[in-house]
């Protein structure tokens, strides 16, 4: 039944997010991080603007989720064998949500990169930990490897 009122309409919607929740272990993993590090940007009182965009960035990677979930569901309703043009709309689906991911994952560390402890370069003598190339290469594997 459609919906024919704004509330329900509004239902509808948060019906839809908490579907994925359920039933999509990524959707999972990338609620639980947007909590985590919107909790650890008001702990360590990040600035207004800073937060913002960490805000703007967990919302695209929540919202690239949702469409990617919606993508498969679709392709699998109208494709229910394998066809190779279903699996290629699958693959840029989910990787519209990884682009989505490292980019909140480097905002990520550029926002928290002044709270990172200094043994991620000061014993080698590279620079700060906001400059350390082992520093953004250890928060994009551990981004890729919960994508």
């Amino acid at each position: 039944m459609k919906p024919t009122r704004w509330l329900e309409s509004v239902n509808c919607a948060i019906e839809g997010i908490l579907w994925t929740v359920r039933t999509q272990r990524h959707m999972r993993y990338h609620f639980l991080a947007a909590v985590g590090v919107l909790l650890l940007a008001l702990a360590l009182r990040l600035s207004a603007l800073e937060f913002v965009l960490l805000a703007f960035a967990v919302t695209l990677v929540l919202f690239a989720e949702l469409v990617n979930t919606a993508i498969e569901v679709l392709v699998d309703l109208v494709s229910p064998d394998y066809h190779p043009l279903a699996g290629r709309a699958k693959d840029v689906a989910a990787g519209a949500v990884l682009v989505a991911s490292i980019g909140a994952a480097v905002m990520g560390y550029l926002a928290f990169s002044r709270y990172l402890p200094h043994w991620f370069g000061a014993r080698q003598g590279i620079a700060p930990p906001h400059h350390s190339p082992l520093a953004v290469a250890a928060v994009l594997v551990v981004t890729m490897v919960v994508v």
